[in-house]
Formats: structure tokens, sequence, C-alpha cells
């Protein structure tokens, strides 16, 4: 926490005034509004600078990459808290958000972390596909998942990866990370026997951390995006119902079998 000059805790984000309202030290209504688009403002408000022009248009690029994705298990959760309360908007936006972890959503900031550990590896003088085959080895040998890499539906290759990269390249922002996240994916292969693809994570968390992000900001991008999904999701529950077809479809799946679940009973 910091400590003002009055003793008091600091926020240096925003504050209301009778007159005027504050962000990040600009005027909102004399400054902001009318002047920046909300992918601006959102780097705004994260970092506290206004974005340059490729951290802009990669911000932008990376929450249309990742808003939407069918009926995903975050999609279903909404609709589904939407049918039973009607009423509660914000509650199915929330059942929805609190699906982003290590599974769903949440493997970016997981990629993020591991890039940046290997990143200071290759700062202390290894070679970058030492450094990825390594890792991979390491994390095969202990019976684990590398984030970022695989994908249930995307095979060989996750579309919306490659356009990401591709755009990285051809702008010149592709950097260190990405070159991590390259050898990562010749690692996997090699240490699995076979491709997996590089998911959308692990783009946006290299192309984000190449682009001077923090890695605890880059989760802050799928959930704001997925933020823009749910509710289209909900305005269509709303219009066409699917919350109680999804929950019948479920149970309809299941075979149930009565007893104990190590199978004593």
């Amino acid at each position: 926490m910091q400590i003002g000059r009055a003793g008091a805790p600091v926020s240096h984000i925003s504050h209301a005034y009778p007159d005027r309202v504050e962000v990040r030290g600009r005027d909102l209504c004399g400054d902001l509004m009318g002047r920046v688009g909300f992918t601006e403002y959102v780097h705004l408000l994260l970092t506290g600078r206004e974005p340059t022009e490729d951290q802009r248009f990669f911000l932008d690029l990376l929450l249309v990459a990742i808003a939407e994705h069918g009926m995903m298990p975050t999609n279903v959760a909404a609709r589904m808290t939407l049918a039973a309360d009607p009423g509660s908007l914000q509650g199915a936006v929330a059942a929805g958000i609190l699906g982003a972890g290590p599974v769903v959503l949440g493997t970016s900031e997981e990629c993020a972390r591991l890039l940046e550990q290997a990143q200071r590896r290759v700062a202390a003088g290894e070679q970058a596909a030492a450094v990825a085959a390594d890792v991979a080895r390491e994390t095969h040998a202990a019976g684990g998942k590398l984030p970022g890499f695989g994908h249930p539906v995307h095979r060989p290759v996750d579309p919306r990866t490659e356009r990401i990269l591709e755009l990285a390249d051809a702008r010149g922002v592709a950097g260190p990370h990405v070159l991590l996240a390259r050898c990562l994916r010749d690692g996997v292969a090699d240490t699995w026997g076979k491709p997996l693809p590089m998911n959308v994570a692990m783009a946006i968390a290299a192309v984000m951390l190449d682009l001077g992000f923090a890695p605890s900001v880059v989760k802050a991008v799928p959930i704001l995006a997925r933020t823009a999904g749910l509710l289209a999701h909900l305005a269509e529950e709303r219009e066409r119902p699917l919350g109680f077809l999804l929950a019948a479809g479920a149970e309809g799946a299941i075979v149930y079998e009565p007893g104990a679940p190590d199978g004593s009973g």
C-alpha cells in the first residue's frame, strides 16, 4: 500500500469531484471523451499511459480474437444462470467470468508467467531453443501439461494464433517472447512425439509481453473480451432461451448409478 503525504492510502486511477471526473491525471469529459477509443482507454486505465499505435492495434486485435468462441462453459454457465434468474443480468455475467481459470480463459496468465521465467534464463545467457526444450522435457517428465499448447477443437493449428503471429511479424513487434513461444512449440512436438497446436492463450501472452505489458495484466484481456461475448449470449438468451435446454441436455446425457463414488455402495 502506498501512503500519500497526508498519511492516507493512495490510488492513482481516478477520483470524482463535484464538477469533473479525473482519470489517471486527465479530465474525463474535457480530455478523454470524444478523443480516445475504448481500447485506448482500457490501456490508460490498466497502465496509466496512453498506448503506442502498436499497443493499441494489438490490444484491439487480441480483444477481438478472444471475445467469442461458441458455446463454451463460460457461456453455458451464464445462460443457465439467466434462465434461473431472468432479472439478474449482472449475476449471469459474473457466473460466466467466474469460470476464467487455468483451463478456460485464464490460461494466458499462466503462459505469460512461463514465458517470463524462460526469458530470464535467456537473458542470463542460455539459448531460447535450449530453454524451451528443457521446459518441455521437465513438464512432460512430471506428468504435466504445458499451458498454451493443445486445443480440443482447433487442429492442426489454432487459426487465431496463426493470425496473431502473422500480424506480429508483419508489424515488427514479435520479439523474444514470441521467439520463445515458437521454440516451445518445437520443444513440445519433440518431447510429446507429435505436434500440438499453439493455442490463442500462448499467442496473447507472447505478444503482450513483447509489447511491454506486465504478466499481471495479461489475464485482463480475456476477461474483458469475454464479457462482451457473454453479453451477446445473454441478449440472445432473452430472445431465444437455451439455458433450460442446455440443462436438460446435460441431465439426459448423465447415466445415474446409485452408490458411493468409489463403487463400494
